[in-house]
């Protein structure tokens, strides 16, 4: 059993640290949809790994669960505990140093704490590019994005987070410092423990820094929208662009029409330049290298996705100021899900494939439970889609707070039995704990709670995320 964080506890940080400690402020205990509101005795804010350590062993020897927080930009609520012995929320927002820049490597050493937009920032500013790209950039941790091994816009040409760490440095359940910061590629020496820890959630150890992997920046860039018959042309645009330009298309991004209804409803500022606005329709952005003109690119692939009768209508971006305003109008669609309220949200994969059968078919599903509005939308390039059910004008999400659950239920049987992940890049947090186990592989589940229990015997790390206490 865990305890609750304590005035003694509280007391002894405060004097071995003097500093350390803050008040919990309402951002700590909220998460962004706001569905759920955590609790918590007070905020930790370490300046050093080794202050980070200490937390750990008090919290350890005290029973207390600890949350790790980064930017709070989850999801699926592994960030805040809404039940239970308060916890203390260990913030990594004073951990924000740059530790190293090797241009020549292709590598940046980073703290766990520094945001996402700094670490792209301090990439640019050795001339190199360091491509996870997120709505919530601005604010976000690189800790939490490696936490929760985040995915984004890019996936399709650099891969998730995981894929852009080269090193770890974290400190486990007993406090121990695990100094993984290695700059090497290949390292083939026993079990991957940046591995374990990338994707865990804060459950098995608190990340501190990162060794980053860099790529050299693309010589030039092209946007462009793209009006689709339906998702099957826009998967076979996708393996024409793929054999015409491989290896150069850096996003693939799938938007539905409800997409644009909804941000004419809730964000009138934000214009879609297709009329008639299509149902279906494919923002592309490719990053090319020297000696090959964009625009000409773009324009090439289009006139061949035309005579194919892939494409119906198109915008290329022929400025930055334009490319822009197209990859504005992408960024924004989940603003305007927020302002509208989903009744249920799903962050799914599927393989590529399935994709075009799995929309009717969930579509027709969900029509048994009444009449919806849905926004189907999401990084098609890696098969990731955003799957979201609203309620129809008139009506809010909580006139169908009874029908959510089964809501969830339909739309995710459907991604299992398609052998899609009801998880694409959100993560388990405490949303989806009861997903994970009724589609979880029971091998891969006792695998799990098995290494949870070695590493965090009393389970004071971010307990209840995962896997259930």
């Amino acid at each position: 059993m865990l305890n609750a964080c304590t005035p003694d506890l509280l007391s002894a940080l405060d004097g071995a640290h003097p500093g350390l400690l803050r008040a919990v402020a309402p951002h700590d205990v909220e998460e962004p949809r706001g569905r759920w509101r955590g609790q918590a005795g007070a905020v930790a804010c370490p300046r050093s790994t080794a202050e980070v350590a200490a937390v750990v062993r008090a919290c350890g020897q005290a029973r207390t669960g600890i949350i790790p927080m980064g930017g709070g930009t989850g999801l699926v609520g592994g960030q805040v505990m809404p039940q239970g012995p308060a916890p203390l929320i260990l913030s990594l927002e004073r951990m924000t140093r740059l530790r190293g820049a090797w241009p020549d490597e292709n590598v940046l050493v980073v703290e766990a704490g520094m945001i996402l937009a700094d670490v792209q920032a301090e990439a640019g500013r050795i001339d190199r590019l360091f491509p996870l790209s997120l709505a919530s950039e601005g604010s976000a941790r690189i800790g939490g994005n490696l936490a929760a091994n985040a995915g984004g816009v890019n996936v399709l040409r650099y891969g998730n987070t995981r894929d852009l760490c080269l090193g770890l440095e974290a400190v486990l359940p007993d406090g121990s410092i695990f100094n993984g910061l290695r700059r090497l590629r290949k390292d083939n020496t026993g079990y991957d423990l940046r591995h374990l820890l990338i994707g865990s959630e804060g459950t098995l150890g608190v990340i501190t820094a990162a060794s980053l992997r860099l790529f050299p920046k693309p010589a030039a860039t092209v946007v462009a929208l793209l009006a689709v018959p339906s998702p099957r042309a826009a998967l076979d645009l996708l393996a024409l662009a793929e054999g015409e330009l491989a290896g150069l298309i850096s996003a693939f991004e799938l938007i539905h029409r409800m997409g644009y209804d909804f941000l004419a409803e809730t964000m009138p500022e934000v214009t879609v330049p297709l009329q008639p606005l299509p149902e279906w329709s494919v923002l592309v952005e490719l990053g090319l290298p020297q000696g090959v003109a964009p625009e000409e690119a773009m324009a090439g692939l289009y006139a061949q996705a035309a005579e194919a009768n892939l494409v119906l209508d198109g915008v290329i971006a022929t400025s930055d100021a334009q490319a822009a305003g197209l990859w504005r109008i992408r960024e924004s669609i989940p603003e305007g899900n927020r302002r509208i309220g989903a009744v249920s949200s799903h962050d799914i994969s599927l393989p590529l494939s399935e994709i075009p059968g799995f929309i009717p078919r969930a579509g027709a599903a969900l029509a048994a439970f009444g009449d919806w509005r849905i926004n189907c939308f999401g990084h098609l390039g890696d098969g990731n889609l955003h799957y979201n059910v609203f309620p129809v004008p008139g009506r809010s999400r909580h006139d169908h707070d009874h029908q959510r659950d089964a809501v969830k239920a339909c739309v995710h049987d459907i991604v299992h039995d398609l052998g899609g992940s009801v998880s694409a890049e959100h993560g388990i947090g405490r949303l989806k704990v009861g997903d994970l186990e009724r589609y979880g592989d029971p091998a891969k589940l006792a695998a799990m709670r098995a290494i949870k229990s070695a590493l965090d015997p009393a389970g004071i790390m971010n307990p209840g995320a995962v896997l259930r206490g």
